[in-house]
């Protein structure tokens, strides 16, 4: 960030927690009564959430905003009489709106995070949870000094696979745990690398509100390219760390209840397609904890082995692969009566489960908390890449995010 950057954005985050503390707790609304919700941001996965949150009961969708003229009508066209917006402050305006889904991209996710709370919105925000450290610092404190309820985008948390893991290592079948392994890999055909996608004719600066998109970052002609494919480059992303990393590292911290990384190491690069990305697309991650180590590793060259993780003890391991059942097999070495088993805890439905707690007041299943601890990780990782050393937390901390 720039000097004058910053000091609008503290300026901006001082405002929003004034907001928040002046809104009044809302009212607890009853199971019967419909939760209007509005989204900002309908993109590829914005899109992904409007099927989820269509498909609770009880739900109406009554706005949504986007920078690109495309999305607004394509919203439209799949939500009958909703209304839309190129600015997402017009949105939270809005005084019969009980709850936002925030699905922007990554480098506008604290914006939209602290507007919302401030107009005493509950809110989804899709993960990572922040751009850098500091706006994380600032979502944090937000929601703890908010009477909203927050849940973030990381599903994982609403998993049977973790309700069992927690349960095991809590009655002790793991042991002593000093060793996690989590990879996710990924393949595309020949000359055609992940997450790039076409530019539609119609994305023109006259159908995008540039430097709404922009948020802060230098100001330059409009760019379609990057527009549509922002995930490619580091001043609007944060790479496959915040793209799917967090989801596996939120989870791996929830089971073991870990606190933040002390420590960070991330090798890799650019291998897989030269397409012009500044984020590596091949990846290895090493995360120190108080006498544990997670190691993380991806690639986008080779889909074999898919995603997963394992804990590691001294009387057990477990497994977990994305939408199976949580799988363990004791050590004989030193749990020579334990026996092979698997998970049978349902999964319940992220979005649902936000929607329930909007209702009832309740804690969901992904509180800002873990989504603080599962973005300083992502970011510790990412800033180790750029300086290309391993970096302990407090170095990470002081840090001055540049775009």
């Amino acid at each position: 960030m720039t000097d004058q950057t910053r000091r609008t954005f503290l300026k901006q985050a001082a405002l929003g927690t004034a907001a928040v503390l002046a809104y009044p707790t809302s009212t607890v609304l009853g199971a019967n009564d419909r939760v209007r919700v509005g989204m900002i941001g309908v993109g590829d996965r914005g899109n992904d959430l409007l099927g989820q949150i269509r498909s609770v009961h009880g739900v109406e969708l009554v706005a949504m905003a986007d920078v690109y003229s495309r999305r607004r009508d394509e919203a439209k066209r799949k939500v009958p009489g909703i209304q839309t917006f190129d600015d997402h402050r017009r949105l939270l305006d809005m005084k019969d709106i009980d709850a936002v889904i925030v699905a922007s991209p990554l480098h506008i996710h604290a914006r939209h995070f602290l507007d919302t709370l401030a107009a005493g919105k509950d809110l989804y925000s899709e993960k990572t949870m922040t751009w850098s450290i500091p706006e994380a610092d600032k979502c944090l404190a937000a929601a703890k000094e908010s009477n909203r309820i927050v849940q973030i985008g990381l599903q994982y948390q609403s998993s049977g696979a973790l309700i069992d893991a927690k349960q095991w290592i809590k009655d002790g079948w793991l042991g002593k745990v000093t060793h996690v392994e989590s990879w996710m890999s990924r393949n595309t055909p020949h000359g055609k690398g992940q997450w790039v996608r076409p530019v539609p004719s119609d994305c023109t600066a006259q159908n995008v509100n540039w430097s709404a998109f922009l948020n802060g970052r230098p100001d330059r002609p409009f760019d379609p390219f990057k527009l549509i494919n922002w995930r490619l480059f580091w001043e609007f992303a944060g790479g496959n760390c915040a793209e799917n990393m967090v989801h596996q590292i939120a989870w791996i911290m929830g089971a073991l209840d870990l606190p933040l990384p002390s420590a960070a190491y991330m090798s890799g690069g650019v291998f897989s397609e030269k397409d012009g990305r500044e984020v590596p697309d091949t990846i290895a991650v090493t995360l120190d904890f108080p006498n544990i180590v997670v190691t993380w590793q991806s690639t986008f060259s080779n889909k074999h082995y898919e995603l997963g993780d394992r804990i590691l003890g001294s009387d057990g391991t477990l497994e977990h692969h994305f939408e199976e059942a949580l799988e363990y097999w004791p050590e004989k070495t030193n749990r020579p009566d334990g026996q092979s088993t698997r998970g049978s805890s349902h999964n319940q439905n992220h979005m649902g489960n936000w929607i329930d707690c909007v209702r009832s007041r309740g804690t969901p299943n992904a509180p800002p908390e873990i989504g603080y601890r599962s973005a300083i990780a992502v970011h510790m990782s990412n800033l180790s890449y750029k300086n290309k050393r391993r970096i302990t937390l407090e170095e990470a901390k002081a840090v001055t995010p540049e775009y």
